[in-house]
């Protein structure tokens, strides 16, 4: 059993009762004086600027073939909550699309009573008839599911129904589905994830449903899902024995068929008759040994019968690493980066010769939006820091071409972006990206961002709210892709994992102290933000750095390192930071813990933390024990939480606009009046 903080070791325990009334009058205490500081005339400018870009129809409506139609999922001022909808590709290519609404999510929040967020469809393939809706309470990660007749644009009465729960739940044909969720006592993990799989048929209750696979208590979670592609109709199941490692089977009737690659491949694909795995470590096998960050392809049936004739599709240098990946029909698409610099290829199965895809645009970041595995059509998303989206549609080998672009929402036209490099106190060289105005005399304010965890790649990309309120007032903007990120595959995060995780605060350290050698910005003009994983890094910075900087950003974040493992879901990161109840992992993790490194005697910067009552993913009693600790000991810091949002902190664009003006005035605030 996990040992339990007392009173007397945490005063402020009373702050973890997520909705209790003494905890949510002490949030109201804090959330008006945050307002009225920093809520004033040029907030509300800014506050208006991110919302016109965030509800501009004139965005690119980002899109996934199913059969003959083209999906989204859309917000805009009109409808905060969404609607999803759908058009074919001869009217998507127009200027103003006609799209046929499946789903208004606000007026189903006005019919039911209840404000719910979008959180995903699973369409039943390949009928396309029917689709599981999962809808979130205020953004939470649990959700409710409810069956959709995509035919009659309605909810099926007595159709398959899960009240809320963090639940996996997914077509198995059309009249059965794969659940895991929240069926009484022991079937959650301790990270409060599904452990239990069932197999649930229509017009039965679910208690009758037949458990086909067990995890463990101690694992993140159980799930399993069926591939239905005409001819290669498989059923797999998995354990997450950690967040880094995962047993993987073929279920054939009631047998388990292990698929033997490395429990912590980054991920498998079994694609047709192709097995694809993506290594986290160096895998020796059949005499040869394969390096971590590769990416190997083998005869899928030939390898659960034993073979191991492996193919080695990609395989990454000091400089490049595999950045993702998907399917069409009969071909590869495959996205590496080259020092953070995307390029992409399509990749033929059976010889797995790559080509560069033509006609990209240049100096900009590239990814795959979507690919139709059923067909050769995909879509691409080119974007730089300073060039706005342009999607891209391709089929086959040929140079795909351009269908939609996005507005600019600020003049980039005198802003540069340059690449530097910077050695870490290990000699490690870590590289960042500053984009400034030209005009730019002397230090100015600047805004450092990052990261640092999960193996999360933090690539250049263009953001209007970004551009609007910080780069065309005149700040600096710097992207460090630390350790602890995937910007040079696994490695780049296994090191700064567990006992590592130093590396990743003092990669940060060093972007920031290079920024002000270089005479881009002085202490006291420098600014940071990171959320979740991120805030976790502010809070270092806070309490480990504060010389460094003259405010910092801190949202939804993990600070209490003490406890973050019996918080939420908190129980399925040990594998990334370790385990504070064991003696020898609380050595390190103490080392660092923000929560418990506060001092009175050091001078700290001023903090704005934000965090959101419905995340239930990073419990809000971090953000808020650590503010009230910071006040005690008369540190300055300033809290706002939103009573809704999840982990992203905002449901809807109006909530998003808030908290991004916010943020920006009380950096304008805090980092412009200083010199």
């Amino acid at each position: 059993m996990a040992a339990m903080a007392s009173e007397a070791e945490d005063p402020y325990l009373w702050l973890e009762d997520v909705t209790g009334d003494e905890a949510l009058d002490w949030v109201r205490a804090r959330n008006e004086p945050t307002k009225a500081q920093f809520c004033d005339d040029d907030f509300e400018t800014m506050r208006v600027q991110a919302l016109e870009v965030l509800d501009t129809d004139a965005r690119i409506p980002y899109v996934r073939r199913r059969g003959e139609y083209l999906y989204d999922f859309w917000r805009d001022a009109t409808n905060p909550r969404g609607l999803w909808r759908r058009t074919t590709l001869e009217s998507y290519r127009t200027d103003s699309p006609d799209w046929d609404v499946l789903i208004d999510v606000d007026e189903l929040g006005r019919t039911d009573g209840t404000n719910w967020v979008w959180a995903g469809a699973d369409v039943l393939e390949p009928e396309l008839t029917r689709a599981l809706i999962s809808l979130s309470p205020g953004g939470s990660d649990a959700v409710i599911v409810r069956e959709f007749d995509m035919q009659t644009r309605k909810f099926v009465a007595d159709g398959f129904e899960l009240p809320e729960a963090k639940s996996q739940i997914g077509w198995d044909d059309p009249d059965t589905v794969l659940v895991g969720t929240d069926f009484g006592p022991d079937s959650l993990t301790e990270s409060g994830y599904p452990r239990i799989l069932k197999r649930w048929r229509r017009g039965t209750p679910l208690t009758d449903a037949e458990t086909i696979f067990e995890g463990q208590r101690t694992d993140v979670s159980a799930g399993g899902s069926t591939d239905r592609t005409p001819g290669f109709e498989r059923t797999f199941v998995g354990r997450s024995l950690d967040f880094w490692n995962r047993q993987r089977y073929e279920l054939r009737g009631t047998e388990l068929v292990s698929i033997d690659v490395p429990t912590d491949a980054s991920s498998i694909s079994v694609h047709r008759e192709w097995l694809l795995i993506d290594l986290r470590t160096d895998w020796s096998v059949g005499g040869t040994t394969y390096r971590a960050g590769s990416l190997l392809a083998a005869d899928y049936d030939e390898f659960l019968s034993g073979a191991r004739d492996l193919q080695v599709v990609f395989e990454p240098n000091e400089h490049t690493c595999l950045y993702h990946y998907a399917w069409t029909e009969d071909r590869l698409l495959l996205v590496s980066l080259a020092d953070v610099a995307s390029r992409v290829e399509i990749v033929t199965p059976g010889t797995w010769r790559r080509e560069p895809v033509q006609g990209l645009p240049e100096s900009t970041n590239t990814v795959v939006v979507a690919a139709d595995d059923t067909g050769e059509e995909f879509f691409l998303d080119s974007s730089g820091f300073t060039a706005p989206s342009r999607l891209l549609r391709g089929t086959g080998s040929g140079a795909p071409e351009q269908i939609k672009s996005a507005p600019s929402f600020f003049d980039a036209e005198n802003i540069s972006v340059t690449q530097h490099f910077v050695e870490s106190k290990d000699g490690t060289s870590i590289p960042y990206f500053v984009v400034r105005p030209d005009d730019s005399q002397g230090p100015t304010p600047t805004l450092l961002y990052g990261y640092g965890g999960f193996e999360t790649s933090n690539t250049p990309g263009y953001s209007g709210v970004l551009g609007r309120l910080w780069l065309a007032r005149g700040g600096t903007y710097v992207l460090a892709n630390i350790r602890g990120g995937g910007e040079y595959g696994p490695g780049w995060h296994t090191q700064a994992m567990r006992e590592g995780r130093h590396k990743v605060a003092e990669d940060f350290a060093a972007v920031a102290d290079d920024l002000v050698a270089r005479g881009i910005t002085t202490v006291d003009q420098l600014g940071a933000q990171g959320g979740s994983n991120g805030g976790l890094l502010m809070g270092i910075m806070l309490t480990k750095y504060p010389e460094k900087f003259g405010a910092l950003v801190c949202s939804v974040p993990l600070l209490d390192m003490k406890r973050y493992h019996l918080l939420l879901a908190g129980a399925s990161w040990v594998a990334e930071y370790g385990d504070p109840d064991n003696p020898d992992d609380w050595a390190f993790i103490s080392e660092y813990s923000p929560y418990q490194n506060i001092s009175g005697d050091r001078k700290y910067p001023p903090i704005l933390m934000t965090t959101s009552t419905r995340d239930d993913r990073v419990h809000p009693g971090h953000a808020r024990k650590m503010t009230v600790a910071l006040e005690a000991l008369g540190q300055p810091v300033w809290y706002y939480e939103n009573i809704e949002g999840g982990h992203g902190g905002a449901a809807d664009n109006e909530q998003l606009a808030f908290k991004s003006a916010l943020s920006y005035s009380f950096l304008w605030r805090t980092l412009g009046r200083r010199s």
